[in-house]
């Protein structure tokens, strides 16, 4: 399975799914990030969290021995596709850059792909969070 940075995002400052992002997590076979969306990750929580970002982004690889892959050329080449049929502006999942590059790696992977949000759930690939459960209507009292 392939991680988005909106699944470590959701780990880090634990956001509402995250305890479904460790479950899938730890269900996977394999869990690996873009180059690239190893790089988002670590500014995302630059921003947010200063210093502490290195050793928080270093404790997810650990944690879930998640693999880096290497863009390349077809990655690039995917990622171009995922903009002409999925990005923002032209497709209602509206993905921005980040995004078709994670879209690429998981494409060529031919793997799920882990993340928080609405914007992927709205293209071809893989979820790989399970939905969220749906309350069940209580039963009046009778």
């Amino acid at each position: 399975m392939i991680v988005d940075s909106s699944a470590l995002v959701a780990l880090v400052f634990r956001e509402p799914a995250h305890e479904r992002v460790i479950d899938a997590a730890v269900a996977a076979d394999w869990l690996g990030i873009g180059a690239p969306t190893l790089a988002e990750t670590g500014i995302v929580l630059a921003a947010r969290i200063g210093e502490a970002a290195g050793p928080a982004l270093a404790l997810l690889l650990e944690h879930l021995d998640l693999r880096v892959v290497p863009f390349e050329a077809l990655h690039a080449r995917v990622a171009r596709e995922a903009f002409r049929r999925y990005g923002r502006g032209r497709h209602p999942a509206e993905l921005n850059f980040g995004d078709c590059l994670t879209y690429a790696v998981a494409k060529v992977a031919r793997l799920p792909l882990l993340f928080v949000g609405d914007d992927f759930a709205q293209t071809d690939l893989e979820p790989g969070l399970r939905p969220a459960p749906t309350p069940r209507p209580s039963e009046p009292d009778v």
